[in-house]
């Protein structure tokens, strides 16, 4: 394992600066918000802040404060973080998530986790997943989440950690359910953020499971264009993402204001400068063709939502309102010994960038019932 870190090169940063004030932004119609897309004025906004406010050594400087590593597993380089907890004796906590965002949503509750409460405090590792940030970039098909699940598990074994706790949402989620289905021994607990709405459906829902079904398909066909695209022409979508600050910048935070609880602006749910640090790690890594592609292997990969065998790993479920939140009925039929299921107050797909001290009690309060 080799200590790692974030160094962009003075050059780099100013091409950046350079092509976000020479961005071409197109024609727009008048008031129309965001039901074309990206809002006009927000994209404007995000623009100039990131090419002329936001300061990117100093976000540079807050992520190096956290220890990072790479890896070489199975041929993939893995960059993670690992920062361990209080005290002598911690439990070790896996945290994966997945796109449109990348490690840096999840650091503000590594603080929350590593501290000692109560006699309890987590040892955190955050890998990136293959192609994301800076984590190397698979270069053959096939490295789908059935593939990452044993990476992250040589991982914690490397790292000493025979049993953990992990937390996933998001295509993290989608790792987490092939650990717990082909390594249930050691997981001590899955906590997911929602659970997975592309499960078989049943013949005969509940009332609760047909209203859920009814509110995700018109979710997919409002908002799923995306996942198309990225699941069949990735390699076309990456050209101009990767070329395009302003681009990318539009792609990624139309998702943030999509995925969030609808009467929540984007401006007030998240820190344009949490948005710009995600936006800069993707652009400084150019590693937005390699994530993106990752839905065409999610889509090929015939062995993910395969049922494993019986197991005892307890589950918690976290739902945010702006997610939408699947009913009980729903994760009973799938997941086995849900012990935990909180329907949090307020928040959208991303928890522990909008809420961290909410969802970190969560992750607290669901060790707490099966240690």
């Amino acid at each position: 394992m080799i200590p790692f870190q974030i160094a962009v090169d003075e050059t780099t940063l100013e091409d950046l600066k350079v092509r976000l004030a020479d961005t071409r932004l197109p024609q727009t119609l008048d008031d129309v918000g965001w039901d074309y897309g990206i809002e006009a004025g927000f994209v404007r906004r995000l623009v100039s802040y990131w090419g002329n406010q936001f300061d990117w050594r100093a976000a540079e400087t807050r992520l190096n404060g956290f220890s990072q590593f790479t890896d070489e597993i199975d041929g993939e380089t893995i960059h993670f973080v690992h920062v361990k907890g209080e005290g002598e004796r911690s439990v070790p906590l896996l945290l994966t998530n997945g796109w449109p965002s990348n490690f840096v949503e999840l650091m503000p509750i590594v603080p929350l986790l590593t501290r000692q409460v109560e006699g309890v405090s987590f040892d955190v590792v955050i890998p990136s997943l293959p192609g994301y940030g800076f984590s190397g970039k698979p270069s053959r098909p096939g490295m789908n989440l059935s593939r990452i699940a044993p990476l992250w598990a040589q991982l914690m074994s490397r790292l000493g950690y025979e049993r953990f706790l992990v937390s996933g949402s998001d295509l993290g989620a989608g790792v987490e359910m092939v650990l717990v289905k082909t390594a249930p021994e050691r997981i001590i607990g899955a906590h997911y953020s929602n659970v997975y709405w592309g499960f078989a459906r049943p013949d005969e829902p509940t009332p609760e499971e047909a209203e859920y079904f009814a509110a995700t398909d018109y979710w997919s066909f409002a908002e799923g264009a995306y996942a198309m695209i990225q699941g069949t022409k990735p390699a076309t979508l990456a050209v101009g993402l990767n070329d395009s600050p302003g681009g990318l910048a539009a792609w990624i935070a139309e998702k943030f204001h999509g995925w969030n609880q609808k009467d929540r602006p984007l401006e007030t749910a998240f820190k344009l400068d949490d948005l710009c640090t995600i936006l800069s790690v993707y652009w400084f890594s150019q590693s937005i063709g390699s994530s993106v592609r990752l839905y065409k292997e999610a889509f090929a990969d015939r062995d993910l939502i395969k049922p494993g065998p019986p197991h005892r790993v307890p589950h918690g479920i976290y739902l945010a309102p702006g997610d939408q939140p699947a009913p009980r009925a729903w994760g009973e039929r799938h997941l086995q010994n849900i012990v935990r299921w909180t329907p949090a107050e307020a928040g959208g797909h991303f928890p522990a960038l909008e809420f961290p001290e909410a969802f970190a009690a969560d992750i607290r309060a669901f060790h707490a019932q099966i240690k």
